[in-house]
C-alpha cells in the first residue's frame, strides 16, 4: 500500500505558531500564578501584558536568543516606562505630556538600528498601560514584580524553546564577497587578464548579497556605533571593489604591465587576508602596506620620466592613453581595496583597530560613543527625516488618544489608545485600509464576545481555561490573516482577560468596539495631516538632494584639480558634510520605503517608477565623497591648460546630468513639463584626451566615469545592459 502523504503546516504558520506558543506559555503562566496561585490581580495583568509587548506586539528582528538579548538589555528601560507612567497618570495634564514626551522619545529610538526600531511598539505598551485607571502609585510595586516576571520569562521561553539557526550575519557575507573580489583579482593578474560571465555573476550574487535589502533586519549594521558604521563601510567598499573589478578593461595589445599586475596581485592578497580577518583570522595589516606600497610604485609609474613640454606639469610620454586609463581603473580598484580593509579592521577591532585609517573617510574611528549617538540624533533632528517624522506623527496620535480618555472618562481608555497605536501607518492610504480591515474584525470579535459573556457568565473557571487555548490561536493566526483577523481576536483575546479581573458583562464587547472606533479614528486624523505619503514623497526629496549636494562637490572637485590645488577645500569643510548628511536621511529614507506598499499603482508623481534603482543613488552619493577625497589628497599635480580644461568641461556636463536626474526623481512647480533625457549615451567616448597628460588627469575621468555609470543604474532602474540582477 502506498504510503499516506504528510500534509506540512505552511512556513507562515510555523514560524508564528512556535512564537505563539512561546508568548503563550510566558503570559498564561505569569497570569494564572499572580491571579490564583498569589491573588494578586495587579501583577497579573502586568505579567501578561509585559509578555504580549514584547512578543507579539513589538517586532524584534533576528533569532530567539538575539531578541532575549535585546529584551535583556531593555530591562532597565521597561522598569522605567512602568515607574514614569504610574506616577504621570495621577492627573490628566501630567499624564497628556508624559505621553507626548515619553511617546516621541520612544518612537525616535529607532534611528539606533533595526532591534530598537522593532522594540519601540512592546514599548510604547508598556508605558501606556500605567497611564491609565486605575491610578494607584500604591500598586507600583505589584506592577514591577508583574513586569520583571512576564519579561524574565519571555527571555527565558525565547533563548530555551524552539532554538532557531542563526543565519549568516553580515559579517560572514562581507568575508565572502571579499573571497569572490580576491578570485576576480586573481585572474585579472593572470592572462587573458579578463572575466568569464560565470565569474561576474558570481560577483555580482555577492555583492547583491550585501545590499541592505537582501539581508536579514537583525544582521544589517545600522546602529550608531564604531563598529555598526564600520562594517556598513566594509560593504560598500565591498561592493565597489567588485563593480570595479568587473568594469576593468582588458590591458591593450594584451599585455597588462608589471607595475599594474603587481597591485591586482597584492589586491587579490589582502582582498584573501580581508575575508579571513572577518572570519576571526589574523590581522590584514601586512597586506594592507603591501598593497599601500604596490599603488604607490604604480602611480610613480604612471607619473613617467620628467621632461614636459608644459613647464610645471607631470606627463607619461612613455605610456600611450589607453594604458593610463587602465592604470586609472587599476589604482581606484587598489583604493576600494585598502578601504575595505581598513573598515573591515574597525568593525572587528573598534578603536584598537591595528590599520591606519583617513579620517575623512572613517571620521568616526575615534569618536566616544555617547558622541555618535548624538550625532546619529542630530543628523535626524528635522521634519525631513523619516525617523523625526514618524515619531511625531505616533507621538500626537497617542498624546490626543490619551487627552481624549482623560478628559472624556472613556471607559477603558488604554485599548483606545492601544488601537491607535497599532493602527497608525507611515501612509495615509495604508493607515486607511489598516483601519476598514480593523473595524471589521473589531465588530466580528465584538460579536463573539458578546455571546460567549452571555452564555458562560460569571464563571471565571470558563475564561481560566480558554485564556491559554484563545492566545495560542490568536498569535498563530493572525500575523498570517492580517490586521482584521488580528483585531478580531485579539478584542476576544482582551474580554477574556478582564473577565477575570472583574464581574463580566456582554457590554465589555461594546466598550471595546467603541474604543477601537475612537483610536482609529485619531490614528487616521493624524495620518492625514501628519506626512499621510510617508516615505513615497521624503525619499525622492531625500534622492534629488543628494544629487544636488554631490554636483556641487563634483563641480568644485574638478575645478580644484584642474587648478592644481589652487582652489582646493578640505574633505570635512561644510559642502562634504552636507553630502554626508542628505546620504544619511536617504538612507533612512529607503530603509522605511522599502517597507511600504506602493501607491497609485506603482507610479509616484512625476512620473517615478519604484523601479528606479534607489541604491544606486545612495552609491552615487559615497563614490562622490570617496572619489572627491581621493582626487584632493595633496599634493595635487597641474594637468596643464588642454588636460584642465577637459576636466572642468567633464565635470560640469557630470554635474548637469545629476541635477537633470535630480530634477526627475523630484520635480518642482517651475520644473519643464517635457521629458527629461536621464541617458547620456553621448558621453560615452566624447572625452577629448589632451597628449602628455599626467596620471592625476586618466584618475579623475574615472572617478567621473563611474558617477556617469551609477546615473545610469538610476535612470534604468537596474535594468540596463550590465546593471541586471548580478550587476555589483
Amino acid at each position: 500500500m502506498g504510503r499516506v502523504p504528510v500534509r506540512r503546516i505552511p512556513v507562515d504558520y510555523a514560524v508564528s505558531g512556535r512564537q505563539a506558543v512561546r508568548v503563550t506559555l510566558v503570559a498564561a503562566a505569569g497570569f494564572h500564578l499572580f491571579r490564583y496561585g498569589l491573588d494578586r490581580p495587579v501583577a497579573a495583568t502586568y505579567a501578561l501584558f509585559a509578555a504580549v509587548a514584547v512578543g507579539g506586539l513589538a517586532k524584534i528582528p533576528g533569532t530567539g536568543r538575539q531578541r532575549a538579548a535585546t529584551v535583556l538589555r531593555l530591562l532597565p528601560v521597561c522598569w522605567l516606562l512602568v515607574v514614569v507612567g504610574t506616577y504621570l497618570s495621577v492627573r490628566t495634564w501630567s499624564a497628556v505630556i508624559g505621553m507626548l514626551a515619553v511617546g516621541f522619545a520612544l518612537a525616535f529610538a529607532a534611528v539606533g538600528g533595526p532591534r530598537p526600531a522593532g522594540a519601540v511598539p512592546g514599548l510604547q505598551l508598556l508605558y501606556i498601560l500605567p497611564s491609565f485607571p486605575p491610578y494607584a502609585p500604591g500598586t507600583l510595586g505589584e506592577r514591577l514584580i508583574g513586569t520583571t516576571t512576564g519579561l524574565a520569562l519571555f527571555i527565558a521561553a525565547e533563548a530555551l524553546i524552539f532554538p532557531e539557526p542563526t543565519p549568516p550575519s553580515y559579517q560572514q557575507r562581507a568575508a565572502h564577497a571579499a573571497r569572490s573580489a580576491a578570485h576576480c583579482a586573481t585572474l585579472l593578474a593572470t592572462p587573458p587578464y579578463a572575466l568569464s560571465c560565470p565569474d561576474i555573476r558570481a560577483a555580482g550574487d555577492a555583492s547583491l548579497a550585501l545590499r541592505s535589502l537582501t539581508v536579514p533586519e537583525a544582521e544589517r549594521p545600522a546602529g550608531p556605533g564604531v563598529r555598526d558604521r564600520a562594517l556598513a563601510d566594509t560593504g560598500l567598499a565591498t561592493r565597489t571593489l567588485l563593480s570595479r573589478l568587473t568594469q576593468l578593461p582588458a590591458p591593450p595589445h594584451g599585455h597588462a604591465g608589471p607595475a599594474a599586475t603587481a597591485v591586482l596581485q597584492a589586491v587579490a592578497r589582502l582582498a584573501t587576508a580581508t575575508a579571513t580577518f572577518l572570519g576571526a583570522g589574523p590581522s590584514p595589516v601586512a597586506a594592507y602596506e603591501d598593497l599601500a606600497g604596490a599603488r604607490a610604485r604604480l602611480s610613480a609609474v604612471s607619473l613617467g620620466p620628467v621632461g614636459n613640454p608644459v613647464p610645471g606639469t607631470a606627463r607619461a610620454p612613455d605610456f600611450p592613453p589607453a594604458v593610463l586609463r587602465r592604470h586609472a581603473a587599476v589604482l581606484e580598484i587598489a583604493d576600494a581595496a585598502l578601504a575595505m580593509a581598513a573598515a573591515a579592521d574597525l568593525a572587528v577591532r573598534g578603536r584598537h583597530a591595528a590599520v591606519e585609517v583617513a579620517q575623512s573617510r572613517f571620521w568616526y574611528a575615534r569618536t566616544w560613543a555617547p558622541l555618535l549617538w548624538w550625532h546619529r540624533l542630530r543628523g535626524h533632528a528635522g521634519r525631513r527625516s523619516v525617523f523625526f517624522q514618524n515619531a511625531a506623527r505616533i507621538a500626537l496620535a497617542l498624546t490626543a488618544a490619551r487627552l481624549v480618555a482623560g478628559v472624556d472618562t472613556l471607559p477603558h481608555g488604554f485599548w483606545a489608545t492601544l488601537a491607535t497605536l497599532t493602527l497608525t501607518r507611515t501612509t495615509m492610504d495604508e493607515t486607511w485600509r489598516t483601519i476598514r480591515l480593523a473595524l471589521a474584525g473589531t465588530l466580528a470579535g465584538a460579536l463573539v464576545t458578546a455571546g460567549a459573556l452571555s452564555l458562560a457568565g460569571p464563571h471565571t473557571v470558563v475564561y481560566a481555561v480558554a485564556l491559554p487555548v484563545w492566545m495560542l490561536f490568536a498569535f498563530t493566526v493572525g500575523p498570517v490573516k492580517g490586521v482584521g483577523w488580528a483585531q478580531g481576536l485579539f478584542t476576544v483575546l482582551v474580554a477574556l482577560v478582564f473577565a477575570q479581573l472583574s464581574v463580566p458583562t456582554w457590554r465589555l464587547a461594546e466598550v471595546r468596539m467603541l474604543d477601537v472606533l475612537v483610536g482609529s479614528a485619531i490614528g487616521a486624523v493624524f495620518g492625514l495631516l501628519a506626512w499621510p505619503r510617508g516615505a513615497h514623497d521624503e525619499l525622492r526629496h531625500a534622492a534629488a538632494e543628494l544629487l544636488r549636494r554631490a554636483a556641487e562637490i563634483v563641480v568644485a572637485t574638478g575645478a580644484s584639480v584642474a587648478g592644481g590645488g589652487a582652489v582646493v577645500a578640505a574633505s570635512g569643510q561644510c559642502g562634504h558634510r552636507s553630502l554626508q548628511r542628505a546620504v544619511v536621511l536617504a538612507e533612512s529614507a529607503y530603509a522605511q520605503f522599502q517597507s511600504e506598499p506602493t501607491p497609485f499603482g506603482g507610479t509616484a508623481r512625476g512620473g517615478v517608477v519604484r523601479t528606479v534603482d534607489w541604491q544606486a543613488t545612495l552609491m552615487a552619493g559615497h563614490h562622490t565623497l570617496w572619489g572627491s577625497d581621493r582626487l584632493l589628497t595633496p599634493p595635487l599635480t597641474a594637468l596643464g591648460p588642454a588636460a584642465a580644461e577637459s576636466v572642468s568641461g567633464l565635470g560640469e556636463r557630470v554635474a548637469g546630468r545629476m541635477l537633470l536626474v535630480s530634477a526627475a526623481l523630484d520635480p518642482g512647480a517651475d520644473t519643464p513639463t517635457g521629458r527629461i533625457p536621464l541617458l547620456d549615451p553621448a558621453l560615452e567616448g566624447s572625452v577629448t584626451e589632451p597628449p602628455g597628460a599626467p596620471r592625476l588627469y586618466y584618475a579623475t575621468v574615472s572617478w567621473l566615469e563611474s558617477l556617469m555609470t551609477d546615473l545610469t543604474r538610476i535612470a534604468r532602474g537596474g535594468t540596463g545592459p550590465g546593471q541586471g540582477r548580478h550587476a555589483p
